[in-house]
């Protein structure tokens, strides 16, 4: 069972964008991700949404259980408030110069320049990234959940087998320092439920988003007369696994296990946690086409090479997961065609020599002891999420298969008088090893096991033991899969390029897409004018701002601009610029800036005020 993770913040103003509801969004995605789920013959039982009436439900109970246990604390904090959108702002929407190293354009709670770590409030010029206004400090009552009462609870649970090694660590490290309380409410607007009885207060996306888990199960059970709190209550015996990303284990491994402690529930048996995928050794880029949306995919490549490549790659481990294009070409084409595939389509022919009727006997019993010995093994991988190692283990069986059917040559073999009996007991043997990994393989490949089921005329059933098949006909050989071919990778990197936006040709900003496009009436309402810099003065308290007096022809405009690291006053006092004439006038901090200069460059010192051509007039329109 499955939910998409519908509300918050990010999904409003995403919404909002595309002029849609949060609603009409969020369904739109859904359809998205559940197309590209079955493309990827990925089999929900349920694929739900965290905004539904269970989620609603079990997000009010559970809440409802841990305010009753003394585990919800409110008190009033002060946060940052955008006046233009009139709504708080989390940390990442707020954006300003660094208080620690001085560095511009970072965001409301850490600088990616010197690691520092503050309050949005500590930002010098903070301006919010959602309107450009500046931020103003606004008290809201909130709700917590008291996570430091949990931390004995988390100590034990954490260690006791729920968790990898290494995430167990990691968490450890936030065990042993203090926990704090978490905040689980937001203020209006915002795109979630309602806490009950505290009108315009929600739930925080985190708080409701694990509770779809059991949201999806409860709405697949209601349908067929079962109940869900068999499966999550403290005592069931049932098996409950979650598959997360490794940037949201505080949230699954602290406040989840905490919540469900509290509420009277069971706690998951085990949370995989999985690292990131990259392209080529590198971070997924637009502009390299290595960002790879999995719609291209599917337009251009067969899934089930992925799905091969990916669980030869996954481990029971926290790593990063590349994806190698070259490497991904050479290993599906090697394992899958020129192993697995390649012992049917070189051993099914002479069958059918014979009726299509296998032969009784096994030609090599050592083999095929060998086969029955590993299942319990590769077993033991898959239960383990161990693929890769269930991987190596199968195309190691594939190559002994191949190697016995190239040593006894049976192409050789039927051009001998009376060879044919032995010629069937050597195809009906790799025949055998074939079926066995397909078997092993079907979760994996279902497709090309569904394929091989119909060429084999049965079905390939993992539940029971492993028995070697004689004496009964198949059907006959068609290919089942088609090598990857080169220039279809390559379609799909150009495609992943094309369907991104248009980039920058070079420089620090080269992988910054740039914005969507505009009609140019837009862009005719902006006004440029030539504009006298009367006055440049120096801003008290502010590191990058330089106060302006422009002239605009007798009208004067009093102007903030963020170019203190370039110029000083003196270098661009009585020069003439361009400024956009007609912006809104925007309050800050230190007064109200009536305009905007234009300025061209990376940022800090390098930058340059745009200037007009000589014997321009203050005043004057710039076409």
């Amino acid at each position: 069972v499955c939910a998409d993770d519908a509300h918050g913040t990010a999904i409003t103003l995403k919404a909002e964008e595309l002029g849609l509801s949060p609603e009409q969004h969020i369904e739109r995605m859904h359809t998205a991700h559940k197309a590209v789920s079955e493309g990827f013959l990925i089999q929900h039982d349920n694929y739900y949404s965290t905004h539904s009436a269970e989620n609603r439900e079990l997000a009010e109970l559970i809440y409802t259980r841990l305010d009753a246990n003394g585990h919800i604390a409110r008190r009033e904090i002060t946060q940052a408030f955008d006046p233009e959108k009139e709504l708080f702002l989390a940390d990442r929407y707020i954006k300003g110069t660094c208080p620690k190293c001085k560095t511009p354009d970072q965001y409301g709670d850490n600088c990616e320049a010197c690691g520092a770590t503050y309050s949005p409030m500590d930002l010098i010029d903070p301006v919010s990234a959602l309107s450009g206004a500046t931020p103003v400090p606004r008290q809201s009552e909130h709700f917590f959940f008291k996570l430091p009462e949990f931390a004995d609870f988390l100590k034990q649970w954490t260690r006791a087998g729920h968790l990898q090694d290494e995430v167990a660590n990691k968490v450890s490290e936030w065990l042993d320092s203090d926990l704090h309380e978490w905040d689980i409410s937001r203020d209006a607007p915002y795109f979630g439920f309602e806490i009950p009885g505290q009108p315009g207060k929600y739930f925080y996306v985190w708080l409701d988003a694990p509770i779809g888990y059991i949201a999806s199960l409860k709405n697949l059970l209601d349908a067929q007369g079962k109940d869900w709190n068999d499966y999550w209550k403290p005592d069931s015996d049932a098996e409950v696994y979650h598959f997360i990303g490794k940037d949201i284990i505080n949230f699954h491994a602290l406040f989840w296990p905490a919540m469900l402690h509290s509420a009277g529930f069971r706690t998951p048996t085990r949370i995989c946690v999985h690292g990131f995928v990259t392209v080529n050794g590198k971070k997924m880029s637009k502009s390299r086409g290595t960002f790879i949306n999995g719609q291209t995919y599917l337009d251009h490549l067969n899934p089930e090479y992925l799905r091969y490549y990916f669980a030869a790659k996954l481990t029971g481990a926290v790593d990063d997961l590349d994806l190698n294009l070259d490497d991904f070409i050479q290993r599906v084409n090697s394992d899958l065609v020129g192993k697995v595939v390649n012992i049917a389509s070189r051993t099914a022919k002479f069958v059918q020599k014979s009726d299509g009727t296998l032969a009784n006997n096994i030609a090599e019993p050592e083999l095929w002891q060998r086969f029955v010995d590993a299942e319990s093994s590769i077993a033991e991988h898959y239960e383990n999420r161990e693929f890769s190692k269930a991987m190596r283990e199968i195309m190691a069986l594939a190559d002994a298969a191949n190697e016995y059917i190239a040593a006894k040559e049976p192409w050789k073999l039927a051009k001998e008088d009376g060879s044919e009996a032995e010629v069937l007991a050597i195809c009906t043997q790799g025949l055998n090893c074939f079926r066995a990994l397909v078997t092993w393989l079907k979760p994996v490949l279902p497709q090309l096991a569904e394929k091989a089921e119909a060429f084999l005329s049965e079905t390939l059933d993992w539940s029971q033991p492993l028995r070697f098949r004689g004496g009964e006909r198949i059907e006959k050989f068609k290919p089942l899969l088609t090598r990857v071919e080169k220039e279809h990778v390559n379609a799909m990197v150009e495609a992943s390029k094309e369907a991104a936006p248009a980039q920058k040709a070079s420089g620090p900003l080269a992988d910054e897409p740039i914005a969507e496009e505009i009609e140019f009436g837009d862009f005719a309402k902006v006004d440029l004018r030539v504009a006298l810099i009367a006055k440049a003065e120096h801003v008290e308290g502010a590191d990058k701002l330089l106060r302006l007096t422009l002239d605009l022809g007798g009208e004067t405009r009093n102007v903030f601009a963020g170019i203190k690291n370039a110029y000083a006053p003196e270098d661009i006092q009585g020069k003439l610029t361009i400024m956009v004439a007609n912006l809104k006038p925007r309050k800050m901090k230190f007064g109200m800036s009536e305009g905007m200069v234009l300025a061209a460059g990376p940022g800090g010192k390098d930058i340059h005020i745009l200037e007009p051509h000589s014997g321009a007039k203050p005043g004057q329109r710039v076409m």
